[in-house]
């Protein structure tokens, strides 16, 4: 696995453990089709949360949320439809968001985290 990859791992590991600890339940992660993939997605009260995590070493090519720009949100959208679709007992009567984290640190386990809790 390349760095990049297993530094992308790390901070969805670390990701997870955040939304669980702020009472998250996690339903999926890196859930594909043939649309992409879909980091988290996880439900809170009455919400079904789609859960983009960026990961850097650094903020010198800018912040992990510069990434998620309206045709990120527009391809997060349509996977979000698409896992409803493949899940709708998982989905009925929840109202659906897109989030974000965006970590930014040498160790995923330590660096800076940020949430945001709704993108749309």
């Amino acid at each position: 696995m390349a760095a990049k990859d297993e530094l992308g791992r790390a901070g969805e590991d670390r990701a997870a453990r955040y939304l669980t600890d702020a009472g998250y339940v996690i339903l999926d992660r890196n859930w594909r089709c043939a649309k992409g993939e879909l980091d988290i997605v996880a439900a809170q009260g009455s919400a079904l949360s789609v859960v983009e995590v960026k990961t850097r070493r650094t903020a010198h090519f800018g912040h992990p949320f510069e990434a998620i720009d309206d045709r990120k949100r527009r391809r997060l959208w349509s996977l979000a439809h698409a896992w409803i679709h493949a899940h709708p007992h998982l989905a009925v009567g929840r109202e659906v968001r897109l989030e974000a984290i965006g970590i930014i640190g040498d160790d995923p386990a330590s660096g800076a985290l940020e949430h945001l809790g709704d993108l749309s």
